[in-house]
C-alpha cells in the first residue's frame, strides 16, 4: 500500500519530536554520568556537558568506600527485596480471595478497601499509629505499612476475574480445592501481571526517599534514596566523609583537593539509579502485557 507526502511528512515530524523528546530526557542523566566522572574542581569551572573533561573514578571511590552510604545501599537492598515479595504476596492472596463472588461480605470489603484508596487521614494520624505500633525507627517501617496497595489489588483482581469460569470449575470438578487452584491455575496464567506489579512495587521500594525521612532517626536505617536528599541539602562534604571515615582517601591529599561536594552528590546519584535502571529492560514487556490485561479485562 502506497503511502501519501502527507503521510510521510507527518510521520517524520512524529519522529524527530519523539527524539528530541528522548533526548531531553537523556540529556540530564549522561550530564550527571559526565561530573560524576571528571574531577570536581575541574568541573567547578564548567564546560562539561557530556562527557569528562578530566576522567577520574576518585568520586565513585569515595562513594563506595563510604560505611553509612554502603549500609544505606544493604537496606536499600533489603527493603525492596523483602518489601516487593511481601507486597505481592498480599496482594495476589487478597485479590484472589476477593475474586470469589460467594464470599460473604464481598461487596463491603471491596467498599472499604476503595474508600482506602480514595481517602487517607493524613501524615500525623499515620505516624501515630506506626509509633503506637512500634513501627517508628525500625527496618519494619518499610515492610509493614506497604504489604497491601489498594490499587495492585484492584488491577490484580481484574486480572483474575479474567481466568475462564471453565477452567476452574473444571479443576472443581476435578477435586481441587482453592489452594491448589492458585498454585497451579492462578499464579501460572498470572505471571505477566505479577511481573508488572513487581516491577512498581520494587521501584517504589528503592525511590521512597519518604519513610526513612520522616520515620526513622537512626542512620544506619536509612535508605540510600534518604541519604541522597539529605546529601542534597548538605553544605559541604562532612556530610559524605564524616569525621573518622575515608581516612585512605583523605591521606592522597592531592585527590581530594579535586573534589567536590557537586561532584559527589553526582556519583551518589549515579550509583543509586543504575541498579533499578538496568532492571527495566528485562521487565519493560510486561507492562503494557500485564497492565493493560488486568485492566481491561472483566
Amino acid at each position: 500500500m502506497s503511502v501519501s507526502r502527507i503521510e510521510r511528512v507527518s510521520q517524520a515530524v512524529i519522529v524527530a519530536l519523539l527524539s528530541l523528546l528522548c533526548l531531553s530526557v537523556l540529556y540530564p542523566f549522561f550530564y550527571m554520568l559526565a561530573i560524576s566522572l571528571n574531577e570536581g574542581a575541574d568541573a567547578a569551572k564548567g564546560g562539561v556537558y557530556l562527557w569528562p573533561r578530566s576522567f577520574t573514578f576518585i568520586n565513585y571511590e569515595i562513594v563506595l568506600g563510604n560505611e553509612v552510604i554502603r549500609h544505606s545501599y544493604l537496606i536499600t537492598i533489603g527493603r525492596t527485596i523483602l518489601g516487593t515479595i511481601t507486597g505481592l504476596l498480599v496482594t495476589l492472596l487478597a485479590a484472589y480471595g476477593l475474586s470469589y463472588r460467594a464470599l460473604p461480605l464481598r461487596n463491603g470489603l471491596l467498599t472499604y478497601v476503595l474508600i482506602t484508596m480514595l481517602f487517607n487521614g493524613g501524615l500525623v494520624p499515620l505516624y501515630i499509629q506506626l509509633f503506637n505500633l512500634g513501627l517508628v525507627n525500625s527496618f519494619w517501617v518499610y515492610i509493614i505499612p506497604t504489604m497491601f496497595s489498594a490499587w495492585n489489588m484492584f488491577v490484580m483482581l481484574k486480572f483474575i476475574q479474567g481466568i475462564p469460569d471453565a477452567l476452574i470449575e473444571s479443576a472443581e470438578l476435578d477435586g481441587a480445592g482453592p489452594v491448589r487452584i492458585l498454585f497451579q491455575i492462578v499464579i501460572p496464567l498470572s505471571k505477566p501481571m505479577l511481573a508488572a506489579l513487581g516491577l512498581f512495587t520494587a521501584v517504589g521500594h528503592w525511590n521512597d526517599w519518604f519513610a526513612g525521612a520522616f520515620f526513622v532517626t537512626d542512620q544506619s536505617l536509612i535508605p540510600v534514596q534518604t541519604f541522597l536528599q539529605q546529601l542534597l541539602q548538605a553544605s559541604d562534604l562532612s556530610a559524605v566523609l564524616g569525621s573518622n571515615s575515608n581516612q585512605e582517601a583523605l591521606a592522597r591529599g592531592s585527590q581530594m583537593q579535586n573534589i567536590t561536594l557537586m561532584s559527589i552528590k553526582m556519583a551518589v546519584v549515579m550509583v543509586s539509579a543504575l541498579p533499578i535502571l538496568c532492571v527495566y529492560p528485562f521487565l519493560q514487556k510486561y507492562f503494557v502485557k500485564g497492565v493493560l490485561i488486568g485492566s481491561v479485562k472483566g
